[in-house]
């Protein structure tokens, strides 16, 4: 067992993907994982370690970037980072998958040493409890509040920091003494100085500039004047910096603050990261509780699941093969669902847990011991769930099982992926099922699943004489068997005449060669007609 400490290359794309790192070239293997961080020399070049991440500084011609791959292949690392503007051509594009090596671009104004910071962590998350010393300017990691201090002791000003919703982050100590209306100790901006600023284009302005933006104060406090900075990562705004300041600040101050907001950004991201590694951490718990197994007692410890009647949800998202998002995009829609979905269901009861493993968000959701009806529970909360959730993918749940103890958990999960597998093969026309909504449809698929078989006998027949005249004797027979052999409502199903219908039945049998008082007949072709409708490859 590999012990050393290591990161998916599809994490560092969830992470780091589209915020500081760009796809260039190369394929992104979802097993591929990195264990070090090397630096490219191009004076002193030793050998990068196997499955090492190589920071390419100083690295631009794209020459020299394709020689450093075909070397980086032959010694097996992971991938190479530039830094952006970068442009692969076909030829290096081509070595890149030759050498199985991912070329990554760095976003402007992110420094190698953080890139190389946040590498160390997603490789080495660690526990819960344990100390994680890393720090962005002497600051401990995703410390806002001390950011805030720090940035008011250079500027001699108050300072709030908030994200791109306008939501407050962190403020300075300063604030007791000299916060302004527009944004009182500890709150967000007025919702209707927000609305004014958005009306008049200011937020579109600081969005746009790489520099500090002057804010015009509120009519209701004509002295508190704000100075707004945007804290970027590559061309995405994290969040702004506001500081309040009768005056306009000085060259000095302005280069201070310039210096604050990128290393701001950095604090953004690993918050943003240290969140995922937290996820990830409950998910691998969660994990461990579904599968069953010596640890699961202990996973459900740690999640704070009880002995106490639960249902398993899962939920997936589905789409059309036509409008399939980015694997980046696809996956940063996951993880907000899944935790949508978890903000739900902690207000249903405060012990549910919620895990993405792989593509589905597993929940688990204590229900009363006394409700006869907690599986129906279940489903109208999921219910109530998808009205509010707003995604360009189409999410489906399945419920599982009511089970009374944490180590028949993987029972209610075995049954909630029988009833998601059978949702996402759009065979029922609903998004939320449990198991015995749709057993037979679960059946079906298993049995379809395990047979690649094209249709033989009577209704190979039937079809092939279909194909040929342009009749209808697989749909006469469908109809037949679906009214259970009533030529009444069979014929009018077809809306036919029911001697014309006779007349269709008996060429059925004829054709088809079809005994249809044979009851086993009559079992094998209407199974082969359901198998025909629900394969999923159909």
């Amino acid at each position: 067992m590999n012990h050393r400490p290591q990161a998916t290359l599809v994490q560092v794309m969830e992470e780091l993907g589209g915020t500081l790192l760009d796809l260039v070239a190369g394929d992104i293997s979802a097993d591929r994982t990195i264990e070090a961080v090397a630096i490219h020399d191009p004076r002193d070049e030793p050998e990068a370690p196997r499955n090492a991440i190589v920071l390419g500084v100083g690295l631009e011609d794209a020459d020299d970037v394709l020689q450093v791959i075909t070397r980086l292949g032959l010694s097996g690392a992971a991938g190479l980072v530039v830094r952006a503007p970068f442009t692969a051509d076909d030829e290096l594009r081509a070595a890149a998958r030759q050498a199985g090596v991912v070329l990554f671009s760095l976003s402007r104004g992110t420094t190698w040493a953080h890139l190389a910071g946040l590498f160390r962590a997603l490789m080495t998350p660690g526990g819960p409890d344990d100390a994680r010393p890393v720090t962005f300017g002497g600051i401990l990691a995703g410390d806002l509040f001390a950011m805030a201090n720090a940035i008011a002791a250079l500027l001699e000003a108050p300072v709030t920091i908030e994200d791109r919703n306008s939501q407050l982050l962190a403020f300075s100590h300063a604030q007791e003494a000299a916060a302004a209306p527009a944004a009182p100790r500890g709150r967000q901006l007025p919702p209707h100085y927000t609305r004014l600023l958005e009306e008049t284009g200011v937020f579109q302005q600081i969005a746009r500039s790489d520099g500090p933006v002057v804010v015009p104060p509120p009519s209701d406090a004509p002295d508190a004047q704000r100075t707004v900075m945007a804290v970027r990562a590559g061309d995405e705004v994290l969040g702004t910096i506001w500081v309040a300041t009768p005056e306009p600040l000085s060259e000095e101050h302005v280069r201070a603050l310039r210096d604050s907001a990128k290393l701001v950004a950095m604090h953004l991201v690993w918050q943003r990261t240290d969140a995922d590694v937290e996820r990830r951490l409950r998910a691998d718990q969660l994990r461990s509780v579904l599968d069953g197994g010596p640890g699961a007692a202990e996973a459900a410890h740690r999640l704070g699941l009880r002995e106490e009647p639960s249902v398993v949800l899962a939920l997936s998202l589905h789409a059309p093969a036509t409008d399939q998002l980015p694997h980046a995009a696809l996956a940063a829609e996951r993880k907000r669902i899944a935790d949508a979905f978890s903000v739900h269901l902690l207000f249903a009861h405060p012990r549910s847990t919620v895990g993405l493993i792989g593509e589905v968000a597993y929940g688990v959701l204590p229900v009363s011991a006394t409700s006869a009806d907690a599986e129906e529970s279940a489903v109208r909360l999921a219910n109530e769930f998808l009205t509010r959730v707003r995604s360009t993918q189409r999410p489906f749940i399945g419920i599982g099982t009511v089970v009374h103890e944490t180590a028949q958990l993987p029972r209610s999960r075995s049954s909630a992926d029988r009833a998601l597998r059978v949702l996402r093969a759009n065979v029922v026309e609903t998004q939320v099922a449990r198991l015995e909504d749709v057993h037979a449809e679960s059946l079906l698929l298993e049995l379809a699943g395990s047979s690649k078989d094209v249709p033989s006998g009577p209704l190979a027949r039937l079809m092939d004489y279909d194909a040929s005249h342009q009749a209808s004797l697989v749909d006469t027979l469908r109809a037949w068997l679906d009214a259970m052999g009533d030529v009444t409502l069979a014929s009018s199903a077809m809306f036919v005449h029911q001697n014309t219908f006779r007349y269709r039945l008996r060429r059925v049998a004829e054709v088809g060669r079809l005994d249809l008082d044979d009851p086993s007949a009559r079992f094998a072709v209407q199974l082969q007609l359901r198998l025909l409708a629900i394969r999923p490859d159909r």
